[in-house]
């Protein structure tokens, strides 16, 4: 974009109108063609290939057009991008592969309790809008740590910014990256690896030959494209389902159709028989652990006589090497057995439970308060994990320094907040629908998959297990031939895009969805990056290492630098380190712990000073970084502790921010009384950040 086309004043340029109406209908009509090219036999495999090229090639041309070596931007776009166009990018920014692919595969797996990812993150925009955007862009700095460094007058505090902006964005964007290995290998069929590193070429043009400036427009277009992807599907579901267009409007009808078949599911005889089968494979690996290591030994003496066995039989070559594989999957220490079949046994165990180990989608909270000691203390812990999420995903989106930048790049402090508030609106058309697909997902499976002959099973299952059997695996454990809810197993990644095939939509649609995926999860990593390389070549290179650098060594270097964490980040991604949704709510603690008592104290409280932004930032990270991994049980093997997981009030790694916030807080302010005040001239500043003629 030229610089002509953003206007300084409240309403978008009619230029960016035209441009922007004409891609989304350009994109329409190119899902219309490739439709039309469908019915008449163009391959699935070519109809991918098309959605990738054809997004990727728009995205890059938008960078190309929007290079630049100017500071302000590429750091924070010129500062002219209008209200109506930064909350359509902060939307994009925000709609991750999170929010766009783990959202409502959440919301089927857990139901009720999955709508704290919903109530976290729109309030979390409420305090960005109330506590920070606008006194954030009155200072005028280009990063999250750079506007620290300024507030506290200290390179320490600035470097400390730096380094948590770094890790938390990092975190985050491995997950956007295995979101874009996952969606680029369902949209061309490539493997996984390869499909990580084809996408990162999607993210790189645009971050790497632009900046924010780059990344700004291709996110407005990114959303176009994801929202549309998104939308299309679910409301195409719902007339198929209900007759009626508005998912959110038939959203309690559908629920209470899943409600009745779940209570259908819960007695039926064959899912009592898959369930009594994994109870029984659960109690079998409670008495291997109970009889370590002698139990190690016997499996391995009896997997090497199944191998001689088949050998002196003469088997065929595939039941050979079939017991050979299943021999070398033993585990090959004790410590090594004892973690592998601690997990199997809490994996079948969860499986021996109703509906796979899934709650009533309609209940609020497990356990029941007018129930027994025990029945009533689970009520108390769910409903107790459930409003930590809330305050810790509340509390971290006012901390992510990706999305904060965001709102460094209006024309001014006004049109700052009222940017937030087209965010918001931006990101509700989402979040509106995402539980009401994750019901209409439930009902599809329930009712017409549930119960399908196994030979049956429609060809996209298969597909599905062969990107990642942790994503989808079918096993016949009853031996009935017949598909029951117990033996089927999907993750949560994968719920949206799969949807189109569900529910028998073309393939068209199914590469619809993964482009709009794919947009989601490009956006937010291209923001990401910027982030990162900010980090290091502004805040730690130039303002603190080299403040003579020159503008173009400082530009260079941030392009390297993004260019060396993008590639980082994808080793990280295909090890396929967790769950989308876990990575990003862990990023969601970090950073709320660091940067909110810091950036809210700094704002509002005049006596907060250096010594006490250290104490409270080093405080909150340690407190929330020690508890994650402290309860977590994988973790405390790798590292060596032992004994067992202690939660402290029954609160799950995922909301360790609910510690490190409070302790961040008390820190900073007890440091602070302690310490000497600032000075009477950084004093001034603040008064002047908050100044009501400032924020109009």
């Amino acid at each position: 974009m030229s610089d002509s086309q953003v206007s300084s004043g409240r309403q978008a340029p009619r230029r960016l109108h035209r441009i922007y109406a004409a891609f989304t209908l350009g994109f329409l009509v190119f899902v219309g063609l490739l439709a039309l090219f469908e019915q008449w036999g163009l391959p699935k495999v070519w109809i991918g290939f098309s959605f990738l090229a054809a997004t990727v090639a728009v995205y890059a041309g938008i960078g190309v057009l929007s290079r630049t070596t100017d500071l302000d931007e590429y750091y924070v776009a010129g500062r002219r991008i209008p209200a109506f166009y930064n909350g359509m990018a902060a939307g994009a920014d925000w709609m991750s592969a999170a929010s766009f692919i783990g959202l409502a595969g959440t919301l089927y797996l857990t139901g009720y309790s999955g709508l704290a990812y919903l109530l976290g993150w729109t309030g979390g925009f409420c305090l960005v809008a109330l506590l920070l955007a606008p006194y954030l862009r009155q200072l005028g700095r280009f990063t999250i740590p750079d506007f620290l460094g300024e507030r506290y007058d200290s390179h320490a505090v600035r470097l400390l910014g730096a380094a948590a902006a770094l890790g938390v964005s990092f975190v985050y964007v491995v997950a956007q990256i295995y979101g874009v290995g996952l969606i680029t290998t369902r949209l061309t069929g490539l493997t996984f690896e390869i499909g990580v590193f084809v996408g990162l070429g999607g993210v790189l043009v645009c971050s790497f030959l632009g900046g924010m400036r780059a990344v700004t427009w291709t996110q407005v277009a990114q959303y176009i494209v994801l929202i549309l992807a998104y939308l299309i599907p679910v409301v195409w579901l719902s007339v198929k389902q209900t007759g009626y267009p508005v998912p959110a409007a038939v959203y309690g009808y559908q629920l209470q159709k899943v409600s009745e078949r779940e209570r259908e599911l819960i007695r039926d005889p064959a899912e009592l028989k898959v369930r009594a089968i994994y109870a029984e494979r659960a109690r079998d690996y409670e008495r291997l652990l109970k009889d370590l290591p002698q139990s190690l030994q016997r499996e391995r003496a009896k997997a090497s006589a199944l191998v001689e066995s088949l050998k002196l039989k003469d088997a065929p070559l595939s039941q050979v090497q079939q017991a050979e594989k299943k021999r070398a999957a033993l585990p090959k220490t004790v410590a090594d057995a004892q973690a592998q079949w601690q997990q199997a046994q809490l994996q079948n165990e969860e499986r021996s439970l109703p509906l796979g180990g899934m709650p009533l989608h309609a209940q609020a909270f497990a356990g029941d308060p007018d129930g027994t000691a025990q029945e009533r203390s689970l009520f108390d812990v769910s409903r107790r994990n459930f409003l930590a999420l809330v305050f810790c995903l509340m509390v971290g989106t006012a901390g992510l320094p990706h999305i904060l930048i965001r709102y460094h790049t209006t024309p001014t402090v006004r049109e700052a907040r009222e940017s937030v508030a087209w965010s918001i609106l931006f990101i509700v058309l989402l979040y509106i629908t995402a539980p009401a697909l994750a019901v209409m997902v439930k009902y599809e499976i329930f009712n017409h998959l549930v119960g399908t002959p196994i030979a049956q099973l429609p060809a996209w299952i298969s597909q599905w297990a062969k990107v990642d059997p942790g994503l989808l695996s079918v096993a016949d454990v009853n031996g009935d031939g017949i598909l029951q809810l117990g033996e089927l197993r999907i993750g949560s990644d994968i719920i949206v895009l799969l949807t189109p095939e569900l529910a028998g939509l073309p393939y068209v649609v199914s590469g619809m969805v993964a482009a709009g995926g794919l947009a989601a999860a490009l956006s937010t990593a291209d923001g990401l990056l910027l982030t990162i390389s900010s980090a290091l070549s502004h805040d730690m290179y130039f303002k603190v290492l080299n403040p003579n650098s020159n503008v173009t060594r400082r530009v260079t270097l941030s392009k390297a630098l993004l260019l060396v964490a993008a590639l980082g980040a994808a080793a990280v991604a295909v090890q396929k380190p967790a769950e989308i949704l876990f990575l990003v709510a862990a990023a969601f603690s970090l950073a709320g712990a660091t940067f909110v008592p810091a950036l809210v104290f700094g704002i509002f409280w005049r006596r907060a000073n250096r010594q006490g932004a250290l104490a409270g930032m080093v405080t909150g990270l340690a407190v929330t970084v020690f508890y994650m991994l402290q309860a977590n049980a994988n973790v405390r093997h790798w590292l060596g502790w032992s004994g067992p997981v202690q939660l402290w009030w029954g609160i799950q790694p995922l909301s360790a921010g609910l510690f490190g916030v409070p302790a961040g807080a008390i820190a900073l302010v007890l440091v602070s009384l302690m310490s000497k005040a600032p000075a009477t001239v950084l004093l001034d500043k603040i008064k002047a950040l908050r100044s009501p003629p400032a924020l109009r």
